[in-house]
């Protein structure tokens, strides 16, 4: 049957007057109707009195999950598309269909859009882990099952569980779907979980601890989130696991690192070697959990949501204390300008209302800038990020020229080796670090060169 090009030439006339009673005219409203006409082609055959909103939904679906619009052109798509259903065809359903929530779908999706079989196989995902950025796989399946993570987050909170587990879980949750051309997770289960860990250790060459990590993140999902506990996973090719022996820095090459540190940076680097704290431990330390005339640190909600009491060095204590003096000074400065306290752990914040704005509650290495606490809305002085530090270290260890790898937790590596160098027994050295078990302080052992803790060269007998 041949096209009637009057009845088109109306069409196009009628949608191009109803943009113009929209305040949509000129070059905008040119590219409105090639947004149509794209997705009229999309449709392929299928007349437009003929679409529902579930048509509609799919159809924006797609348009994320290719990538290829900015957020102002899928704005103007949606624009378009809203005129044409709602003025030009005037479908019923198009009057209540939530046209705003789309726009700037990275940020405002609707929370209740469901996902759609037909759009993985349109697109064809392969390898999801490799094609998306972080960012992206955000956008898409957030977009599509922001309600999922709405209540594996809240599971998570009311668990106890650390806001660093949250965005762990979360995270996995997110490749796992992503891994499986974004399908339903509710609709997958204890194979495609199968075939995920599989695929992490044959073709991302994920280390054991990554796997396992992993495999705890979706384990918690259907177990405490959905109440679908996963069957027998065995067998899955699993990752091999490799015993790393940790860098550690010689006396020397300590002294070339610190000597390249400075200001806030040199104290909690020396928190770090000096006491064996973690990079957290370090970036939340609190006023009142240093005792300088003990010379010691309290360690709170540690790994595994423990506590410790560890040293603090002589060599560092002065530089802290200067240090706490010029914070002081800023919580001044706050106090006089009405900042609201410092965030509170758990009830605390409840029991003691005023608490946050007491000294002994304010962060040892506070942030230079305020920002918005997302709970609360208040606006707060945090901690600073982890990053600044990160990069000091490395930094420092380029400008001293030590040719190793040289993290932060090497810093800790070094306070544990150095301590057994000592002579000081495995047991105490556990304590100090807060190991669980002491076979996780054992690996220090392979990094040692006295007798009785290893074995002389027979060149060197």
């Amino acid at each position: 049957m041949q096209p009637n090009h009057r009845a088109i030439d109306r069409f196009w006339k009628t949608y191009r007057d109803d943009l113009a009673n929209n305040n949509i005219r000129g070059k905008s409203a040119e590219w409105c109707i090639r947004r149509v006409e794209h997705f009229i082609k999309a449709a392929k055959g299928l007349k437009l009195r003929e679409h529902t909103d579930e048509d509609i939904k799919a159809y924006f679906c797609r348009l994320v999950l290719d990538n290829k619009l900015t957020d102002w052109q899928f704005d103007q798509t949606v624009d378009a598309i809203r005129v044409l259903f709602t003025t030009t065809v005037k479908m019923r359903w198009a009057r209540d269909f939530s046209w705003e929530q789309w726009k700037e779908p990275h940020l405002n999706f609707p929370k209740e859009l469901e996902y759609f079989d037909q759009i993985g196989r349109h697109i064809g995902i392969t390898k999801p882990d490799e094609r998306f950025s972080d960012t992206q796989k955000g956008r898409r399946v957030q977009a599509m099952y922001g309600r999922e993570f709405e209540k594996m987050g809240q599971v998570i909170r009311n668990s106890n569980y650390s806001l660093r587990t949250e965005q762990t879980y979360t995270g996995w949750l997110m490749r796992f779907i992503t891994f499986h051309d974004l399908k339903d997770p509710r609709r997958l289960g204890t194979r495609q979980v199968k075939a995920y860990l599989t695929y992490l250790a044959n073709v991302r060459k994920v280390s054991a601890n990554t796997q396992r990590q992993a495999l705890n993140a979706l384990s918690f999902y259907y177990k405490k989130v959905l109440g679908q506990p996963l069957g027998e996973l065995e067998p899955f090719q699993k990752a091999k696991r490799i015993r790393r022996i940790p860098v550690v820095l010689t006396k020397e090459e300590i002294n070339r690192l610190f000597d390249k540190l400075s200001g806030s940076h040199y104290v909690m680097a020396g928190l770090l070697y000096g006491s064996g704290l973690r990079l957290m431990e370090c970036i939340r330390l609190r006023v009142k959990d240093v005792d300088f005339e003990r010379g010691q640190i309290t360690v709170r909600e540690a790994k595994g949501r423990k506590e410790r009491v560890t040293m603090l060095a002589e060599r560092f204590k002065d530089h802290l204390e200067q240090h706490l003096f010029k914070v002081r000074d800023l919580y001044k400065q706050d106090r006089l300008s009405g900042i609201s306290g410092v965030w509170l752990p758990h009830g605390l914040a409840r029991k003691y209302p005023n608490a946050g704005k007491e000294w002994a509650w304010q962060f040892v290495f506070p942030s230079q800038k305020l920002s918005v606490d997302p709970g609360t809305g208040a606006l707060r002085r945090h901690h600073i990020h982890e990053s600044t530090l990160q990069r000091a270290v490395k930094k420092a260890a380029q400008n001293a020229k030590i040719a190793k790898r040289v993290s932060c937790h090497t810093l800790r590596h070094t306070f544990a080796t150095q301590l057994l160098e000592a002579g000081y027994d495995i047991r105490t050295v556990q304590e100090l670090l807060g190991h669980a078990d002491v076979s996780t302080t054992m690996i220090y052992t392979h990094v040692l060169n006295r007798p009785g803790l290893s074995v002389k060269s027979p060149a060197d007998l």
